[in-house]
């Protein structure tokens, strides 16, 4: 691997870098941070940067990316809500597991609007990386869904749509954004051993 290639870029990033990109990534590693502690800090956090990035995707024709973070603002108000509010024997929103209809839900969640987003970005938009930008859309789609429901399952849509940002961001020469995910991978992975944890604690109380 080249290293030098990475150094580079990353100074470049460094260089280009908007004070905007820099609020946006600082309050989106706040958000997975709170999120993998299971704090209602995750909401607030999280709408703060995912309204800067509908901004900063329409100036990088990222048109998916950019509607997934509409769509980001939306469900933390949505999750916001659900996680304040749990049943009425309930103390907090417990961490669980998906069953077998949850499952089917979330694949036919991303089955529908994978080739939906790669149709619309391919015939509708100069989006020159069409794949790439659906795949992450949808993926992300299905994580905010299952994150706001308090589903384990949650990080492993997470762990996907990051590892596929990192080359994405980076390509678009949003080196600080495309670095942001590859620390996300990481807490990704953290916030589903963690929630795996939770969630036995929860089943023994």
């Amino acid at each position: 691997m080249d290293f030098q290639f990475l150094i580079d870029g990353v100074a470049a990033g460094l260089m280009n870098m908007t004070w905007l990109e820099a609020l946006a990534v600082f309050f989106g590693i706040a958000s997975v941070f709170y999120s993998m502690r299971e704090h209602i800090w995750v909401y607030p956090t999280g709408i703060v940067s995912t309204l800067i990035y509908v901004w900063i995707c329409f100036e990088y024709k990222l048109y998916a990316d950019m509607g997934i973070n509409a769509y980001y603002f939306s469900m933390s108000i949505y999750g916001w809500y659900v996680w304040t509010h749990p049943k009425a024997n309930q103390v907090v929103l417990p961490v669980t597991w998906l069953d077998g209809k949850g499952w089917l839900i979330s694949a036919l969640l991303f089955a529908v609007s994978y080739p939906v987003l790669v149709l619309i970005l391919s015939n509708f938009t100069d989006s020159d990386v069409p794949y790439w930008d659906s795949f992450t859309t949808a993926s992300a789609f299905v994580g905010m869904w299952l994150m706001a429901k308090k589903k384990v399952e949650n990080w492993i849509f997470w762990i996907l749509t990051d590892l596929v940002s990192v080359p994405l961001y980076f390509y678009k020469g949003l080196i600080l954004t495309s670095f942001q995910f590859f620390f996300f991978t990481i807490l990704a992975i953290m916030g589903l051993v963690a929630w795996i944890k939770s969630s036995k604690t929860y089943a023994k109380a």
